[in-house]
């Protein structure tokens, strides 16, 4: 049986029937489930043919790279559906405008299509009523609409109550809670930028103008930029070797659901659940939870951990400079003591 892996180079060979097959088929699948909902096929270019080939022509000029950095327990199958799924949503964010009938219930819902995405959504939501929601029929209504899939009308039933009741407060809760929650903390909006955040942060390239040197640094795929005789992490990083440490920005329930961590999740390693320290070739540092004073404990750990394991290359990117929402000039002066150590490279203009 012929492996995911060499599905995808047989795709980046061209093959057509390979194409047609694993790739063409598969979208179809997701296809036809948004169709049911949307009635894409209903709508002016938003055929199946449109959509996936736009779909192609986006991996092709990426070289199918995007396919490459799933984690090990999602399938190729899933991982196309899910990006396809993207592809889907901002065209009908394109044809409705102001997202129209659109919602963001809509979105999420969207997770659906796929069991492997699903599990991690669901563990959000649960972390959402866990921590944020203290009436328990607030709760129990999500649980059972968002997570459980039941009908406004059979929550209703079972809770005894009418069904606009039921529809009230699991509009509110979604409004006020939920959607709040998932737009701030994992960059969940429909927008052409963070449709593609998943991949394209993965396999673009920085550039810069002018480059005084290059130097190729063992410890680094990419390349290091010699600037001023100061060494900087490339802007965007999509290989590690070994020895290598991507560091990153997480939140301490180790919800890797955005930016730099859901790359570490999918690519380097970062167990969902755990927010601080070295996990595979990544290390998190957490910057949620409060101002920047809450954040210099787990750097000062973290520099103490890089001195003590100089065998090792960390690689930091902007940390809390992302969803986040500190600005560079906020966190860097926190790893003014990394400066001295030849394993810590740090993002530039740090």
């Amino acid at each position: 049986m012929i492996s995911d892996e060499e599905i995808i180079q047989k795709f980046r060979k061209g093959e057509s029937w390979a194409i047609q097959t694993y790739f063409y088929n598969y979208l179809w699948k997701g296809y036809r489930a948004f169709d049911r909902r949307y009635q894409l096929s209903q709508k002016e270019n938003l055929d199946f043919m449109s959509l996936a080939h736009q779909y192609a022509i986006y991996l092709i000029e990426h070289d199918w790279k995007p396919l490459e950095i799933r984690s090990s327990e999602v399938s190729l199958r899933t991982w196309l559906i899910g990006g396809f799924r993207f592809v889907i949503l901002d065209a009908l964010k394109w044809y409705k405008k102001e997202y129209g009938s659109l919602t963001f219930e809509d979105y999420l819902r969207s997770f659906d299509i796929s069991d492997d995405l699903r599990i991690p959504f669901n563990r959000m939501v649960k972390d959402v009523c866990d921590n944020m929601l203290t009436d328990q029929q607030d709760r129990l209504v999500v649980e059972l609409i968002l997570l459980k899939g039941y009908k406004g009308i059979e929550v209703a039933e079972q809770m005894c109550v009418s069904p606009s009741s039921v529809s009230q407060r699991y509009k509110r809760v979604m409004d006020t809670v939920i959607a709040p929650y998932f737009r701030k903390n994992f960059d969940m909006d429909l927008d052409e930028r963070e449709m593609l955040s998943e991949w394209d942060s993965d396999i673009r390239h920085s550039t810069i103008t002018e480059k005084i040197s290059t130097i190729r640094h063992p410890s680094i795929t990419e390349g290091i930029i010699l600037m001023s005789q100061k060494r900087t992490t490339p802007e965007y990083i999509t290989e590690l070797q070994p020895g290598e440490i991507f560091v990153f920005g997480s939140n301490l329930k180790g919800m890797h659901g955005g930016g730099a961590a859901l790359v570490a999740y999918r690519k380097f390693g970062a167990i969902w659940g755990r927010g601080v320290g070295l996990q595979g070739q990544s290390y998190a540092i957490p910057t949620m939870q409060g101002g920047v004073e809450t954040i210099r404990p787990y750097i000062d750990e973290f520099i103490q951990f890089a001195t003590e394991h100089p065998e090792l290359t960390f690689l930091v990117t902007r940390i809390g400079c992302g969803i986040a929402g500190f600005r560079d000039d906020d966190i860097s002066p926190l790893f003014d003591k990394a400066h001295t150590l030849e394993n810590v490279v740090l993002p530039r203009g740090w």
